[in-house]
């Protein structure tokens, strides 16, 4: 009897340190710190898209379709002194509306007509050459700028996941350096959306204001490492 008490008491013991030991190793297995990581890259724009809206208005429809014609003429031949083919510019979109003032109905036809491009370089001097559309009397409208868009954008996505994640493991190593411990695996982990916005903060827009083609990338991940 003595005997097997004494096994059950061994068995005890034993089973309360493993438990206990158990318990320890599920705690240090839980300890985690979530940290962020910050990936940010300049690009410059590989498209270049500008809607030109312009309109006439007259007292019959066929003076005012005939004044919209002309504009269209004057901005093709304008996109074409500059290089650009002319494939480049195609019409997007026609409206015609009336109005009547002192019993006289005038005629409004609304053009648009939009320039597509890889040329950045084309599509700047372009930009800075718009008021020459003015010159040849094209009545420019609101809506009329230049937006430039980066389509690279999968092929910098891993590079930039890589080092977001390098930047989210340095401040979990410098957590654990204040706090004692070490950094182990990557417990879960959180990518964040890809913004693309204008390098220097002013994306521009509204009539004759050119978007940039400079911009900057940026991701944030969000990471859970483990700590031992």
């Amino acid at each position: 009897m003595l005997a097997t008490a004494g096994v059950l008491a061994l068995g005890m013991v034993a089973g309360g340190y493993l438990l206990g030991d158990g318990l320890r190793r599920s705690r240090e297995a839980d300890r985690a710190v979530t940290v962020r990581g910050l990936a940010e890259r300049e690009v410059t724009a590989d498209l270049a898209t500008w809607t030109i809206a312009y309109s006439a208005t007259a007292e019959d429809m066929g003076s005012a379709q005939a004044s919209v014609d002309h504009d269209s003429q004057e901005i093709r031949a304008f996109f074409a002194g500059l290089g650009f083919p002319a494939e480049a510019l195609q019409p997007t979109g026609v409206n015609v509306s009336t109005s009547t003032d002192n019993g006289i109905t005038r005629f409004t036809v609304r053009q648009r007509m939009a320039l597509r491009t890889t040329d950045i370089k084309r599509a700047q001097d372009a930009v800075k050459r718009q008021f020459d559309l003015v010159r040849r009397g094209v009545m420019l409208e609101e809506g009329s700028g230049m937006a430039y868009t980066f389509t690279g954008l999968d092929k910098i996505k891993p590079e930039m996941v890589a080092a977001a994640t390098k930047d989210a493991r340095r401040s979990a190593e410098q957590f654990a350096q204040d706090s004692g411990t070490g950094v182990g695996g990557i417990k879960n982990a959180t990518q964040g959306y890809f913004e693309v916005t204008a390098r220097d903060g002013d994306g521009g827009g509204g009539w004759g204001v050119s978007d940039t083609p400079f911009k900057k990338v940026r991701v944030v991940t969000t990471i859970d490492f483990y700590l031992r």
